[in-house]
């Protein structure tokens, strides 16, 4: 064989075994592309885009510091009640919220969960659903806090109910600067008189809106168990350099909506001090205060009695302020009592 041959021969080898080698060879796959978050701008600041979804969601919340003073305040913010003998209490919150929202022909379809921890210590601690609801052309259905949960912006009045997040379910007609809506309320949770049981049921009805300088709000509510109605208005106007809060409330008789005093009235004078410093002094008259013979034929005292209080806010940094309020009341055939708080509270 002469060179020439040789070389051919190898050549056709070369070749051969080049292609089998190719044959088998890995390629690697290209790299999925990447789906950035994509800013959400259609129903305010916050939202984004859930990837490969059409849905907006925006995650808020707050971490709050609060200390408690007043007569056995331990628990007072986990439990919801007073035991123990110290005269203060600090407690600490953490709330997470998630709002979603999508399109569709009937409007924003709206979802909401708020997820709230209490820690009065290291082993008292408490988990709780705060609200979770559904919302769509004015509808509501869900956990959620009815009007009753509204008030002053000071932190002295005592107008709403004792519980106002309940499962219900709500139609709410809202325009610019009008609302008007009826609610029917589980009020399993709320105060029971008259030797009732808890499979109470009652309706609502919450009519607010602005005008100018003037801010408004009618509530009622009927409590079909307790047989108990109640109704309060509420209004705010602007005069100087602050806003001043009115309010008056009625009630039959002991019920879920109100049970405080047969009627009160309140009112607040918030002081726009500076840019970041709220002052707000306040005060409450209560008319047939308190609730005798609950077990058996519940119905109001005789006894009167005042409140008068001060609340004050201190913007620190954006989304970071101070709260502090101090209250007083007094009345008949009872003890005065002084209670407070002061407050951290982070939002985001």
């Amino acid at each position: 064989m002469n060179i020439k041959m040789i070389l051919m021969s190898s050549a056709a080898a070369l070749a051969a075994f080049s292609s089998a080698q190719a044959a088998d060879a890995i390629v690697a796959a290209e790299p999925e592309p990447v789906e950035y978050v994509r800013v959400c701008d259609a129903y305010g600041s916050g939202y984004f885009y859930i990837p490969g979804t059409e849905t907006c969601l925006k995650i808020s919340g707050y971490i709050r510091f609060q200390v408690n003073a007043g007569p056995d305040a331990v628990n007072g913010s986990v439990s919801g009640n007073r035991g123990g003998t110290s005269d203060w209490d600090a407690v600490t919150r953490g709330q997470v919220q998630f709002t979603a929202k999508s399109d569709t022909e009937y409007g924003p379809l709206t979802g909401v969960i708020v997820l709230q921890h209490n820690a009065d210590n290291a082993r008292d601690q408490n988990a709780i659903l705060d609200s979770a609801y559904i919302d769509i052309a004015g509808f509501r259905a869900g956990l959620f806090y009815s009007w009753w949960d509204d008030g002053l912006s000071g932190e002295t009045d005592d107008i709403g109910s004792k519980v106002t997040l309940h499962n219900s379910i709500r139609y709410q007609y809202e325009a610019t600067d009008f609302y008007a809506g009826i609610s029917v309320d589980e009020l399993e949770d709320s105060p029971f008189y008259n030797g009732e049981v808890p499979n109470n049921v009652g309706v609502a009805i919450g009519i607010g809106g602005k005008a100018g300088i003037f801010s408004y709000q009618v509530t009622a509510g009927y409590d079909t168990d307790n047989e108990a109605g109640a109704v309060r208005a509420m209004g705010t106007v602007t005069v100087g350099p602050g806003t001043l809060g009115l309010a008056a409330v009625w009630a039959s008789d002991p019920g879920a909506y109100y049970s405080a005093s047969e009627w009160a009235i309140a009112a607040e004078y918030a002081i726009k001090a500076t840019d970041k410093l709220k002052i707000t002094p306040a005060a409450q008259y209560y008319g047939s205060y308190g609730v005798v013979n609950a077990a058996t034929d519940a119905d109001f005292s005789d006894n009167d009695a005042w409140k008068v209080g001060l609340t004050v806010d201190y913007q620190i940094v954006d989304n970071f302020y101070a709260k502090a309020t101090v209250n007083y009341l007094d009345g008949d055939n009872i003890d005065d009592v002084t209670t407070g708080f002061f407050r951290l509270q982070r939002a985001f």
